[in-house]
């Protein structure tokens, strides 16, 4: 390990902001956000001596935290995941693909998708919306979009199955669509 490229006393003014950016959209919630943040780097320290400089210093640490990120939501889902029945998964508004049906696909909401959404209150909406989840939709949704895992490695993380991991999602989006067209588009 090169020392000149790991620098711990440096961490909290060079990350730590940047780190809490990254963590509070996924986890709607200021304290646990700084909680997480500080575990990452009481992680870091503890490991700093493994650390091969494979990745950026920069990388290694959000990689910590994308980590205790997915085991806060291990946690939680050992707490509140309920058997669901195959019926709710018959929901019909989604095609394999995870794409909304033709039928089903929401109104044409005069949104130009080519351009980023840089609006910070349509994010304040979204991020009340999430909020309204369940938790355990919360936590599918936050691995699924925000975290860019797999269905496969979030059932394994969260220990549900495959089935229950669909009826979150789709259950998630529905949620989420209807509350954004009555507090965002609906409004525009």
């Amino acid at each position: 390990m090169d020392q000149t490229t790991l620098n711990p006393d440096q961490w909290i003014n060079k990350y730590a902001d940047a780190l809490y950016s990254y963590t509070l959209p996924r986890v709607n919630d200021s304290a646990l956000a700084e909680d997480i943040v500080q575990e990452t780097f009481l992680s870091a320290w503890k490991a700093r001596e493994s650390y091969k400089g494979e990745a950026s210093e920069k990388n290694w640490l959000y990689t910590i935290c994308k980590n205790k990120i997915i085991d806060y939501y291990r946690k939680k889902a050992r707490d509140i995941v309920q058997p669901m029945s195959q019926n709710d998964h018959t929901d019909g508004y989604f095609d394999e693909a995870e794409h909304w049906t033709k039928e089903d696909k929401p109104a044409d909401w005069g949104i130009d998708y080519q351009q980023a959404i840089d609006n910070k209150e349509f994010y304040k909406v979204l991020e009340s919306c999430k909020k309204k989840l369940q938790q355990i939709q919360q936590s599918v949704f936050v691995m699924k979009y925000l975290e860019d895992l797999d269905s496969t490695e979030i059932c394994k993380a969260l220990g549900i199955t495959s089935s229950n991991y669909w009826v979150l999602i789709h259950r998630a989006k529905l949620q989420l669509r209807t509350c954004l067209e009555k507090n965002w588009i609906n409004l525009k």
